[in-house]
Formats: C-alpha cells, structure tokens, sequence
C-alpha cells in the first residue's frame, strides 16, 4: 500500500510538468495578439533600418497582426521578410506567453564606406559583408574611392574575405582600414583611401595638404610605422604643407615631393 501511494506521489509531478506547458500554450495559442515590439540593438550608433520598416515587413500583405489569434500569426514568415534586409545581422522574431509579438534585430556593424570608379556607393561591415547605402544616414567612416571593385557575388551575400572571392584590392582595403580603425593615431589622421589603376592605394590625411602614397598593401603595417617616425620627427621641423606627396613605395624609405612654391 505504501508503494503506491509512493508512486502516486512520484507521478503527480511528472503529470504536472507535462500537462501545465500543453495548457499554457494551448492557451497562448488561442488568445488574441497583443501587438509588436520591435528592439533595435543599435539604434543609438546605426540608422540603417527603422521601426517603420520593419513593422511594414512584419505586416507583409496582412492589414493587422494585432487581434489575430496568435496560432495564426506566423513567427517563421515575419522572420524571412525582415531578414531580406542586408543591413541586418541578426532578426529574430518569438510570441511571449502574454501574446505580444517581439521582433529583435542588430544591424550590421560598418567598418567603411565605398565609392567605386564606376558608380555606386556601399557599406562594408565588420565581417566583411557589403551592403548598399539606400538612405541618406552616414555614418563617420573612412572612404574608399578609386579601382574598387564591388562582384555580384559580393552583392549577393559572399564575404569579401571568403576563399572565393579571388584578385580583390577590397580584400587588402579590408585589411588596412581596420588596422586604421584600431590605432587611434591614424584613425583620427587618415581621411580617404584611394585606389589607382594599377591597385596602389593613397591615403589622403584629414590634416596636411598632402597624398600619402603608400603603394601595393604589401608590409602596410611597416610603411605605416615609417611614417608615424616621419611624423614625429620630420613635418614639425619642416612644416606639414612642405611636402605635396609623402612616397612610401619603397623598402625603409621615405621620397618625398615638395611642392612648387617651396626651396
């Protein structure tokens, strides 16, 4: 007799667990929609989507979301039409018990902005995935111009740093301008990134009236370096505006032009 009253003991709790959860959503799935909330992670720093889009994303073809029982209501679907924007990295879409619609979204984290020679005008993000500018928010990025290249395998999802995408200046700009971002100094020098037609880069400085000619991307890291020495050493006793184009072409040297006006 005391087994089984142990047992039923034992299989209360088992019930319990097993039938609460049907019944809360059994319930949740019939009580009407309470709404959406939608969480833009970085909304204080990017602005390349906004509430409105997504709400008409999440809506699609339907008039209301709001008052339709929530088993009607397709998580999944909502889910694909906001992750058609590039500009995301992340859309994720659940149904609280409460039956509210929760849309949460992270943007893309842009390390650049590029301007081809050819027309255009993108974004490349952290992982190296390009994105078009539609909207007139830009934020403070270095600029690349010049023989960039955007593929339309790029344009269609594939990384710039991907195994596939082969022969890419981008890939080197890629490089280079996230060693720009991560050191103070050269963040806050560095204005423009142009690519001539022979895949040599020139840095355009945010001070000094001059063209960094850094040459292929090959040892940026050293050129660079070089030229912070120059820098610190060289321009205060000469003055910054004497020197029209700083040539950082070649192994441990520095050839400087001086401009027409200067002796």
């Amino acid at each position: 007799m005391m087994r089984k009253i142990l047992k039923i003991l034992l299989i209360i709790p088992v019930l319990y667990l097993i039938i609460i959860p049907v019944f809360l959503v059994s319930s949740a799935n019939s009580r009407p929609c309470g709404g959406i909330v939608i969480d833009i992670s970085d909304s204080s720093y990017y602005h390349f989507v906004t509430r409105k889009q997504l709400l008409n994303l999440a809506y699609g073809n339907s008039s209301r979301i709001a008052g339709e029982l929530v088993k009607d209501v397709s998580v999944s679907a909502i889910e694909n039409r906001i992750n058609v924007l590039r500009e995301l990295k992340k859309a994720e879409v659940y149904i609280s018990i409460d039956g509210i619609v929760h849309i949460y979204v992270e943007q893309r984290n842009p390390v650049m902005r590029v301007m081809p020679g050819d027309g255009g005008d993108y974004f490349v993000d952290e992982d190296g995935f390009v994105v078009r500018r539609r909207n007139l928010y830009n934020p403070r990025l270095h600029i690349v111009e010049g023989n960039v290249n955007i593929s339309s395998a790029m344009l269609n999802g594939v990384s710039v740093l991907d195994t596939s995408i082969k022969h890419s200046i981008l890939k080197d700009i890629y490089y280079l301008v996230n060693y720009i971002n991560d050191d103070k100094f050269w963040s806050a020098l560095i204005d423009q990134i142009y690519v001539d037609g022979n895949d040599e880069i020139d840095l355009i400085p945010r001070t000094g009236n001059q063209v960094v000619h850094l040459g292929t991307a090959e040892n940026y890291e050293g050129k660079l370096r070089n030229l912070e020495a120059f820098y610190d050493k060289v321009l205060p006793k000469v003055g910054w505006n004497k020197y029209s184009v700083i040539n950082l072409e070649f192994k441990d040297q520095i050839v400087c032009k001086r401009r027409d006006n200067q002796k």
